[in-house]
């Protein structure tokens, strides 16, 4: 009998079909849905030195395990830290005893900070017995039209093809009109103490969930911007067609109306910079949508 050879090595952009074909039997979502997202990451901006798409278990050339990477350098404080977004973990049932091939390649670098922000709840203590730590405990589900009205805030959308934005900074126009390329919804509001930017996208709410239609809040420089600005955010979901914002959050928020659950919700990090709250930019979540 020949013996079965596989190996871990990084997904090239030759494999691309394959490992949509291959996620599509493992999550059941669409293979439109993957090549979508697998099509950005071709074309993203990243860190040099790093695997563009991920890892893959190769067996006789074919994808039978994959673990999608999304390393972005993020800016703050002056200096550069390099994350990395975990994603989309999965090994066919056949080939399961190498799985952990994968992790132990993907996580090998020291100096990065990993992220796994859509834990399954069954998976949580596995994540915890390989040293992630929880920085982010559950969702609140915020009314913001029932937030204190502000008569001084204006809200400006801001378009896919906007080159330019008063009182924004370069690096964070090109993060809003990347992230309204994607298909989120970014804004500024502009009020007497400065202008300030949000990203917000629609979200999914999984089968067993009874939640009104909701926005998922993907970035904003700092939780209390968007609780001074509820109100006039609310205005502007709402002929979206949604009435709630989720935000990560560690327990109920102060100034806001709405409901805290650690039922869904919980994200992980391993790594030497703890992420922030409020800053889900460039991760799977806007990459492959909700």
């Amino acid at each position: 009998m020949a013996q079965t050879m596989v190996r871990c090595r990084e997904i090239r952009e030759s494999d691309v079909d394959a490992v949509a074909d291959l996620l599509t039997r493992g999550f059941g979502r669409s293979r439109a849905y993957w090549m979508q997202g697998l099509q950005r990451q071709a074309l993203r901006n990243m860190p040099e030195g790093y695997p563009r798409f991920g890892y893959m278990l190769d067996h006789d050339g074919a994808p039978v395990g994959v673990l999608l990477l999304l390393y972005t350098a993020r800016k703050e404080g002056g200096e550069t830290a390099i994350q990395c977004n975990l994603s989309s973990w999965y090994v066919e049932p056949d080939f399961r005893n190498y799985a952990t091939m994968l992790t132990k390649v993907a996580q090998r670098h020291k100096d990065v900070t990993y992220l796994n922000i859509s834990p399954a709840t069954k998976t949580w203590p596995i994540i915890e017995t390989q040293g992630f730590r929880s920085y982010c405990s559950g969702l609140f589900f915020s009314f913001p039209l029932l937030a204190p009205a502000r008569p001084d805030v204006a809200v400006e959308i801001v378009s896919a093809d906007a080159t330019g934005i008063d009182d924004i900074s370069a690096a964070e126009v090109e993060l809003l009109t990347r992230h309204a390329r994607y298909g989120c919804l970014s804004l500024v509001c502009r009020t007497a103490d400065g202008a300030f930017p949000f990203i917000l996208q629609p979200m999914r709410i999984r089968r067993g969930w009874i939640a009104p239609p909701v926005m998922q809040l993907i970035y904003c420089r700092d939780i209390a911007d968007y609780v001074a600005c509820a109100s006039a955010i609310g205005r502007v979901v709402l002929r979206h067609g949604k009435i709630s914002v989720s935000l990560d959050s560690n327990g109920p928020i102060a100034g806001l109306a709405g409901i805290y659950t650690e039922a869904r919700g919980r994200k992980y990090f391993k790594g030497p910079k703890p992420p922030r709250l409020a800053d889900l930019t460039d991760t799977e979540l806007v990459l492959y949508g909700p």
